[in-house]
């Protein structure tokens, strides 16, 4: 039989499944959406890579990284549970060795990684404003009534990006209402969103740092032909998309839990066990700790959120 391995990454828009065999070829990976229930994306994520795994293969570690990371790793029992910035940094690492800057914008978040000889030396991560994020593009491609996949190619036809405040979702949607009621085309309004897109990210995430190349984009928004061509043109340099640049956080933790190997056979059966999270407040003292509770099959496996270890 020949190993594999499987990386999740688990974040509040998609989630991502990466497996691969000794020698981090991919053999099976998924992306779907996780509809706020990461319990239910994992076992249809699991279900539908297991679907897709040829019989030759055994399943000898599993890694998870995104915001439910610890709690999917409850639930696969991971061997291995990461950050985004480490896991990020080692999938592309796996691919482009050189890699310098590794640029990410997700669903809710965004985060930049300056490497130097395979090693992280800076990073930053935006969780606390949508600005700039695959959400906030989805909901201004549905406000000008274009489908999400034509809004990049729809801002390459442009010739003059109209200028878009994208601080933050507020001031960006009322500005954009304001030049569409001006009647400036749908083009180049799109186009100027792409544009402060990279312009809020580099005057936050990358204020600074020391943007050098090679530089890979990736997440969601890399998808975007309009965002890509201008990080481009701001930062005078090439940058590379990779085709599974939004696999690459699964990717590493695919990678890392080949690293952890043990003696430990994993199966893909996760979507048959009874997994339910039961959230309260304790009243033991004053910090009211927001206890979460992890039940496997009725049986409680852990609890998170005691702040002071008086909570139960």
């Amino acid at each position: 039989m020949k190993k594999c391995y499987l990386g999740i990454d688990i974040g509040s828009i998609s989630t991502k499944g990466v497996i691969i065999d000794s020698y981090n070829n991919i053999i099976a990976s998924d992306y779907l959406e996780t509809n706020g229930e990461p319990i239910n994306a994992v076992k249809r994520l699991v279900k539908s890579l297991k679907e897709k795994l040829p019989d030759s293969y055994v399943l000898k570690g599993i890694g998870t990284t995104g915001s439910a990371r610890k709690l999917i790793g409850l639930m696969v029992d991971a061997s291995v549970v990461k950050n985004e910035i480490t896991a990020h940094a080692v999938g592309t690492l796996s691919i482009y060795p050189d890699v310098r800057t590794i640029l990410e914008i997700g669903g809710q978040d965004s985060k930049i990684i300056i490497l130097k000889n395979g090693i992280i030396t800076d990073y930053s991560m935006n969780t606390l404003c949508a600005a700039g994020t695959g959400a906030f593009l989805s909901s201004q491609a549905k406000r000008l009534s274009i489908p999400i996949d034509e809004f990049g190619t729809l801002a390459l036809k442009s010739t003059s990006p109209v200028r878009i405040a994208a601080r933050c979702t507020v001031f960006a949607e009322s500005d954009l209402i304001h030049k569409a009621g001006l009647g400036y085309e749908k083009k180049d309004i799109i186009a100027g969103l792409c544009k402060s897109i990279v312009l809020n990210y580099l005057n936050n995430l990358g204020k600074g740092k020391k943007i050098e190349g090679p530089i890979v984009f990736q997440g969601g928004v890399s998808k975007n032909k309009g965002v890509v061509k201008y990080f481009k043109e701001v930062l005078k340099s090439d940058i590379i998309v990779d085709q599974n640049g939004h696999l690459m956080g699964a990717l590493g933790m695919a990678i890392l839990a080949k690293q952890k190997e043990s003696n430990k056979i994993y199966n893909l059966n996760f979507y048959d066990i009874s997994f339910v999270t039961k959230g309260e407040e304790c009243n033991r003292c004053s910090n009211h700790c927001e206890i979460l509770r992890v039940y496997k099959d009725n049986e409680l496996i852990d609890a998170f959120g005691s702040k002071c270890n008086r909570c139960q």
